[in-house]
């Protein structure tokens, strides 16, 4: 295989540092630069991989061009809805923060949001979803990702169908205050995927979540 040349690699990543680092730039214009740099590797990869070393700077190109049409965008409008939603989960226990991926995540307790062992949605929880799905009405480029979890006490055969439950509930919630079913998918992780250890009470606690994900498509050109 042949290698890709320091050059090409030098170049990539100081595209990505000059498209990501002008201070006049929006957080969308930022973060597309950062996937024109990324494309940029990748593309030069695959052309070293076809020994070609003119098909490597092609590839870096076009990499580019695809790397900054991808992942999502962190507009205005979703740091107005990151801090709207850190105004109304206030004192909830309910985390909001921006992923690496410019999602907005919200981390629900399952403690502060259903009741034990059931998928019920609580009023504390149903207040935060019923701001939450003003925003995502808001915004029609919006993918939505709720994944439920548990601790590890009981089997798979509780748990998992527990974590489905709870996640279906929340996207049910969402639909019936608008937001359109077809931008939410969701997912049950049961005690997989922990975030604390199993072996406290309060390591527990902090397992048994239902992670919220919006991301912010960029919008069609057809």
């Amino acid at each position: 295989m042949q290698k890709i040349s320091g050059k090409l690699v030098l170049s990539a990543a100081t595209l990505a540092v000059a498209l990501t680092g002008c201070a006049n730039m929006s957080d969308t214009q930022r973060t597309t630069g950062m996937g024109a740099g990324i494309g940029a590797l990748g593309g030069a990869a695959i052309g070293a991989a076809t020994g070609n070393s003119r098909t490597a700077a092609t590839g870096a190109a076009i990499g580019a061009g695809v790397g900054a049409l991808g992942g999502y965008l962190w507009s205005q409008r979703m740091e107005q809805q990151k801090r709207q939603m850190e105004q109304a989960t206030q004192g909830t226990g309910i985390a909001v923060s921006q992923t690496a991926n410019n999602e907005l995540k919200l981390a629900v307790p399952a403690d502060a949001g259903f009741d034990t062992g059931r998928a019920n949605i609580r009023p504390t929880l149903a207040q935060v979803l019923d701001q939450f799905a003003t925003g995502l009405r808001n915004n029609p480029n919006a993918d939505v990702r709720i994944i439920g979890y548990t601790d590890n006490t009981g089997t798979d055969a509780i748990n998992d169908p527990l974590s489905v439950q709870r996640a279906a509930a929340t996207r049910d919630y969402l639909t019936s205050r608008g937001v359109p079913a077809r931008a939410i998918q969701i997912d049950g992780r049961g005690s997989r995927d922990p975030v604390a250890s199993n072996a406290t009470e309060a390591g527990r606690a902090q397992n048994r979540r239902v992670e919220i994900y919006v991301g912010e498509r960029a919008p069609s050109r057809g």
